[in-house]
């Protein structure tokens, strides 16, 4: 069983990885698709648009069709279509070809990011303790690898199809290989508490502060990947090569936060954890909106990483707490506030800096972040049906993943 358990932590935290490449290829390309496809200014917000709006109603869809298919199935099938849509968006010719693939890409990495972490959250039940941000880690680790990839492309001046054949060539038959060992954890009356909680009043009223925090989140997160280059160079007076590095810091400092976020759930727990991070975002925001230069901005941009990166993994492990026996469901409706979030966040900014000033516009991601310490006691351990402060582990179809092992 540890082994079962071993192996299926390994290759879902492949396709994490493997996600975060592919995620990363297609953002920091996004000039090239449009100079590619010719599309205008005017345009081009649509299509960024309709990604995340997509992507919530692949995740919307997984929650109805995990009731009658196993997460990892979803999560095996849905990862090459995501490589493939990313490999369509990079040899297209026209823009209808490309809104194919863009869909395409939408929905199917809302099924994938969905099943994902359904099944992190039940590794993690079956672990028993903090697992949940080193998948997320993975994830981190990828896009630094994705974004790499994808300055080798622009510094050669590769062609999109180019760049992504053989990232899409290598992690296609990685991941379906790899997906033969996921783990499908699920409790032994799977009909009776599959059913608890689904009719969505009850159950939205109590997800609502994790979805509030994770939209808060993903409004942070945004917001220095959009905004922190022109932020260094037009408010700050960096360079043009400067300002292209707050972002790089960003993607490492989350990495590292990640890679450690586990020790500290399991020695001071989810909500003290997330507490830290919370404040240690709401600091870094603080710098950048008061920094005097581009180093000190730099340093702010440093602490955002460090404190925004826990608290979506321990979103996703909370509202498995939260519905034990409905966590599929849970997680897929969080999800969907991931992308609401992300679609909030950049324009939210934008408008405030030409109204206002964009040191001013730092601010308010500030405080919503800081919001979170209002919900933190959602993260706390939640007493389960066994009548214990934390859950005990399911190992009823834990000897079984995805391929029956």
């Amino acid at each position: 069983m540890t082994d079962v358990l071993r192996r299926g932590r390994a290759s879902l935290a492949f396709g994490f990885f493997a996600q975060g490449v592919t995620f990363a290829l297609l953002v920091t390309r996004i000039p090239a698709i449009q100079d590619r496809y010719g599309i205008s200014d005017a345009l081009l917000p649509v299509f960024l648009a309709g990604v995340p709006i997509l992507a919530g109603v692949g995740s919307v869809t997984t929650e109805q069709l995990v009731k009658r298919i196993r997460p990892s199935r979803l999560l095996r099938w849905s990862q090459p279509l995501v490589l493939l849509a990313l490999l369509g968006a990079g040899a297209g010719g026209r823009i209808a070809e490309l809104a194919v693939a863009l869909g395409a890409f939408g929905l199917a990495v809302g099924a994938l990011d969905a099943s994902m972490n359904m099944l992190g959250v039940s590794l993690q039940r079956s672990y028993g303790r903090s697992i949940m941000l080193s998948f997320h880690a993975a994830y981190s680790l990828g896009g630094i690898l994705g974004a790499s990839l994808a300055w080798v492309g622009a510094h050669w001046h590769l062609a999109l199809w180019v760049s992504y054949l053989p990232v899409v060539a290598v992690l296609l038959p990685a991941t379906l290989v790899g997906s033969r060992w996921y783990v499908d954890d699920e409790p032994a009356s799977v009909g009776q508490e599959r059913g608890q909680g689904q009719g969505g009043g009850v159950v939205f009223k109590l997800l609502l502060p994790l979805c509030l925090v994770m939209t808060f989140a993903y409004i942070g997160d945004s917001t220095v990947s959009n905004w922190s280059a022109k932020y260094l160079k037009d408010v700050l007076g960096s360079s043009e090569q400067l300002a292209t590095v707050p972002y790089n810091v960003y993607m490492v400092t989350t990495l590292l936060g990640r890679a450690i976020g586990d020790f500290g759930v399991r020695r001071f727990g989810a909500a003290a954890v997330v507490r830290l991070g919370t404040l240690v975002a709401a600091g870094g925001f603080a710098v950048v909106a008061s920094a005097s230069g581009a180093w000190v901005g730099m340093l702010g941009f440093t602490l955002l990483g460090l404190g925004l990166c826990v608290l979506v993994p321990q979103t996703f492990a909370a509202a498995g707490r939260l519905f034990p026996g409905a966590s599929d469901a849970a997680v897929a409706r969080l999800n969907i506030f991931n992308y609401v979030g992300f679609l909030v966040g950049s324009p939210l900014v934008g408008a405030l800096g030409d109204a206002w000033s964009y040191r001013g516009a730092m601010l308010v991601p500030m405080v919503l972040v800081l919001v979170t310490l209002v919900y933190a006691r959602s993260f706390a351990a939640q007493p389960d049906r066994y009548g214990g402060g934390h859950e005990r582990p399911r190992t009823a179809d834990v000897g079984r993943g995805s391929n029956g092992l």
